[in-house]
């Protein structure tokens, strides 16, 4: 490429898990001179809800990763459950590209794939580097500055700086990008792994201002997240196991299951604040949790990074090579972002406030349990395979209530 010096590059990438690391990759792969930096070595762990919904294993498909995951013996899932108390939702979710299944790798399995395909692209990769300054000049970002471990301060030069380091992006706090469609932390949240808890597929049980999912993961372990208003964290916080456990006691059945399990690891948890960020301005760019971040009670953020990672490397690709302004090309990724998440945006920020659904809602999803196909596009919103704007619309929220009227009356 004309115009690259040896220490120049077309795009760094700041942050090398979920969304990172794709990144990087599908720059790479479409022959770009590509740096991928963390602070982190891999494998290593991180805060997540671990799932892969049905969209995000259909991206890894596409990138030819997705053999590599399942050969990890993670388990698929193609049942996703929501108990209610009264009656409980289950269903199988509409396929995205042919692909039904998801899966729930742990993070130390997951991110050392991404992180070793975007080195196979051609991406060179930093690990264990510490960013110290986002290099901005005239008003565009046009580097890092950061050092290895135990090595010098380097400064490096690119066309691009991508933000990926997640919701406290060293990229985001230099650009200070316009921030809205904000909400305050919703939900405390603290997960472990037990052995001994077969789960069938993606477990969800909520009830008045508690609620909790279960779903397998690597090596036979089962992760289970019990979660809390956020005005109840401090409480929570005093006496975590207790308070996990207590909470489980609403369900005695799940709690017994839970006894008879051997619990594994630490507790791990907190809570997120839920916003947007504009994506992009002169020379710099956020992907994944770096740009938008909700609460994990859907489980969407790794496949949202995913998805992200396409769109952002597709618009700068075609600012790279001339084809479009930078900001035109970026326009369009923000746009088409903020259509694809903002309505189950809004559908993840009302389920984690754990309030009791009104009692519209509560009829409705009695007149969901009674229809197999509403079930299946019911637990389609989780997965990302059914718009909540679609499943909502009144025509189809009336289908579903004249077919249950239909089957009590017959």
């Amino acid at each position: 490429m004309t115009g690259v010096t040896p220490t120049d590059y077309d795009a760094i990438v700041v942050g090398a898990r979920c969304a990172g690391s794709p990144t990087a990759m599908l720059l790479a792969r479409k022959g770009y001179r590509v740096l991928v930096v963390d602070r982190a070595a891999f494998p290593s762990d991180t805060l997540s809800t671990h799932m892969i919904h049905a969209p995000g294993v259909a991206a890894l498909h596409r990138w030819g990763l997705l053999d590599q995951v399942v050969a990890t013996g993670c388990p698929p899932i193609d049942t996703y459950s929501f108990d209610f108390g009264p009656f409980t939702i289950a269903g199988h979710p509409k396929p995205s590209e042919g692909i039904a299944t998801a899966y729930a790798p742990r993070r130390t399995v997951l991110d050392k794939i991404l992180v070793d395909a975007a080195g196979a692209a051609g991406a060179e990769v930093r690990e264990r580097f510490i960013v110290e300054d986002i290099v901005v000049e005239d008003g565009t970002v046009v580097g890092i500055r950061g050092h290895g471990e135990g090595g010098r301060t380097v400064f490096e030069r690119a066309r691009v700086v991508i933000g990926a380091d997640g919701r406290n992006s060293s990229v985001a706090k230099v650009v200070r990008p316009e921030q809205y469609h904000e909400k305050p932390m919703l939900m405390w949240s603290y997960y472990t792994y037990w052995s001994g808890l077969p789960v069938d597929g993606f477990e969800t049980v909520v009830r008045p201002d508690r609620g909790w999912a279960a779903l397998p993961t690597n090596d036979g372990l089962t992760l289970l997240v019990v979660g809390w208003p956020y005005s109840e964290a401090s409480e929570y916080k005093i006496g975590v196991e207790a308070n996990y456990l207590k909470t489980l006691e609403l369900v005695p059945e799940i709690a017994a299951r839970v006894r008879a399990a051997r619990r594994q690891e630490r507790f791990a948890g907190g809570a997120v604040p839920n916003f947007f960020r504009k994506p992009y301005g002169p020379g710099w760019a956020l992907v994944g949790d770096a740009g938008y971040t909700k609460d994990p009670i859907t489980a969407q953020g790794i496949s949202d990074a995913f998805r992200d990672a396409e769109l952002c490397s597709d618009a700068v690709a075609e600012s790279l090579d001339g084809r479009r302004l930078f900001d035109d090309a970026m326009a369009d990724y923000h746009q088409a972002r903020d259509a694809a998440v903002l309505p189950i945006y809004e559908f993840t920020t009302q389920l984690a406030t754990l309030a009791p659904p009104p009692v519209e809602m509560q009829q409705l999803l009695g007149a969901v349990h009674s229809n197999p196909d509403a079930m299946d596009d019911f637990a389609g919103i989780t997965a990302g395979t059914v718009s909540p704007v679609d499943f909502f619309d009144p025509e189809n929220v009336g289908r579903i209530m004249r077919a249950a009227a239909m089957a009590v009356g017959g």
